[in-house]
């Protein structure tokens, strides 16, 4: 019976993770996860929520940014994420600003986690007025 345990538990250690950053907006959660699951061709997907999370991603100064990147450097460290995913949506009340400054800050934040992650790929997600997924490389 030990045996088994160790077995099972070595095969999901070996699972391949991935991570996304993204906004807490129900509506999107499950595009997302299909979409990156295919994308990064991952076993599992970590979860990183924050209500507007790229507003954080973006804030010269925000103690929510500290959480978030703790969260993040689990997933990273104790999972071995090899992919990020940063998320950002049409109609966030998290972050109530036009789209356009939405996805100027998931470009931001998509440099920034490109600079500080250079060994981790890393994408922008942004799912516009009729949720369809466009990728920010």
């Amino acid at each position: 019976m030990p045996l088994r345990i160790v077995v099972e538990y070595c095969a999901w250690m070996s699972a391949q993770f991935a991570t996304a950053l993204t906004c807490i907006d129900g509506r999107i959660q499950r595009p997302v996860s299909d979409f990156l699951m295919t994308r990064f061709g991952a076993a599992h997907l970590d979860k990183v929520t924050r209500a507007g999370m790229v507003k954080h991603l973006t804030a010269s100064y925000d103690p929510a940014t500290n959480l978030i990147i703790e969260d993040l450097e689990t997933s990273l460290d104790g999972h071995g994420s090899t992919q990020i995913a940063l998320v950002a949506h049409h109609d966030c009340a998290g972050n109530p600003v036009s789209d356009d400054a939405q996805q100027s800050q998931l470009t931001e934040a998509v440099a920034h986690f490109r600079r500080r992650y250079p060994a981790i790929e890393v994408i922008g997600l942004w799912l516009g007025e009729n949720w369809a997924i466009s990728v920010v490389e």
